[in-house]
């Protein structure tokens, strides 16, 4: 009997191996299928598919919907993964579920080369949760690229949205532009709708073919659809088509590319029958609750953690730097996986702020993070004179920002999601 669920995931493979849906074609053939039976919204992209996801969740729930909502990587527990309603799946149905698929997955890994992955094990159970539970709709979002994602074992979504294209994952996906765009054109399937935020036009026209190839229908967003802009504390404001002031309770210039993809997406949902009114939309966006995406964890001393972990994530940290904290003495805790461009990431963070203090930890696994010492002698390449740069343990790191007493300072916890956990215990502990 499994009593503890985390220690029995933890014995899974965290990552992707020999990328293929043949696992999760054999999971769907044990169950008959059954994901034909559901509407599933399907989210892919390099950066902001977790803020659609979230903001998509958000309206339909408030439209009164019963909403899955199936996403990655999770923060403290893997419970976040899967909910319906903002109500994170129990403990107990977890286990259900493992005990379920157990002598599957024996069966699988005994017949195969390739054991079950970790994310495959979560999605199946994910979609069974969400099917058992009778949703209305699934709001899916990718763990990485499309054609190959474990997500994409569905068929027929109402909706496929890419909400960007950048450099990420590229030892799988593809180191230009264009091999991950296709990777991510994917989950574009025959006779449905998808939605992107512009890009380049040679990323753009990779999905204009994909999508007259499936005969899909296309709508690209750009960014002069966007009018009226401004910002507060609290909320971004902007119009867009007839919606006049929409407030969005997310910081980041990336966040109303993202409401507007949401915002067209139940256009969609409308043309296709299903009734979701402004008031849910303007509801949704304006209470729509994003973690560790340039979130406030603490007020004094003001900590903000943001798990953007990419170029582009960088460059959208540092526009909303600008926008909220320009006359701020800004300090940094850097963690980065080994898996990622630290090298640019770091160049990117140093070229700017020349007064601010850099604090690099290895994370809370030294295995899968890049050293911290490795971190230092890199910004060393960067660092201007009035720069200050450390290397330290991520407890030491936290516990020194704790302390500071100054006003007009913030502290960045920046790099992964992966940290959230733990750096939440160790403000709660200082």
């Amino acid at each position: 009997m499994i009593k503890n669920v985390e220690e029995y995931l933890n014995n899974f493979f965290r990552g992707t191996k020999n990328p293929s849906l043949h696992a999760m074609k054999y999971f769907m053939e044990e169950y008959n299928n059954f994901e034909k039976e559901m509407k599933f919204i399907h989210i892919a992209g390099t950066n902001g598919k977790g803020s659609c996801t979230e903001m998509i969740s958000n309206i339909l729930v408030k439209q009164g919907y019963k909403v899955g909502k199936f996403l990655s990587p999770h923060l403290i527990k893997y419970n976040e993964r899967i909910s319906i309603n903002r109500q994170d799946i129990s403990d107990e149905d977890l286990i259900s579920l493992i005990t379920e698929l157990e002598p599957k997955i024996k069966k699988y890994n005994e017949n195969n080369n390739v054991d079950i992955t970790l994310f495959e094990l979560e999605t199946i159970m994910g979609l069974l949760y969400f099917y058992r539970n009778k949703v209305d709709f699934v709001v899916l979002e990718t763990g990485l690229g499309g054609i190959y994602d474990c997500t994409n074992i569905i068929t027929k979504p109402l909706v496929s949205i890419i909400t960007s294209i950048g450099y990420d994952h590229i030892q799988i996906l593809g180191d230009t532009l264009e091999e991950i765009a296709t990777q991510k054109a994917g989950i574009i399937k025959e006779n449905s709708n998808t939605i992107i935020f512009e890009n380049n036009k040679k990323v753009d026209d990779i999905f204009v073919r994909t999508c007259k190839d499936k005969n899909n229908k296309l709508c690209i967003l750009r960014k002069y659809n966007i009018h009226n802009y401004n910002y507060d504390n609290q909320f971004q404001y902007f119009d867009y088509k007839n919606y006049k002031n929409i407030a969005i309770n997310l910081k980041g210039m990336c966040q109303p590319h993202n409401a507007i993809i949401s915002i067209k997406c139940m256009g969609i949902l409308n043309d296709l029958g299903y009734k979701i009114s402004e008031n849910s939309i303007r509801e949704g966006l304006s209470t729509v609750i994003h973690k560790a995406r340039f979130e406030e964890i603490h007020k004094e001393p003001l900590i903000i953690y943001d798990g953007g972990h990419n170029e582009q994530a960088i460059n959208n940290l540092k526009q909303s730097i600008k926008m909220y904290y320009k006359d701020y003495k800004k300090i940094y805790v850097i963690s980065i996986l080994m898996r990622k461009d630290y090298n640019k990431m770091l160049k990117m963070l140093l070229e700017d702020d020349a007064n601010s203090t850099f604090i690099f930890t290895s994370g809370n696994d030294e295995k899968r993070y890049t050293p911290k010492q490795i971190l230092y002698n890199t910004a060393k390449k960067y660092k201007k004179e009035e720069q200050q740069i450390y290397a330290k343990t991520l407890e030491a790191g936290i516990r020194e920002v704790m302390n500071i007493k100054e006003k007009n300072t913030v502290t960045f916890v920046i790099g992964s999601f992966y940290i959230y956990g733990d750096v939440d215990k160790l403000i709660k502990e200082n």
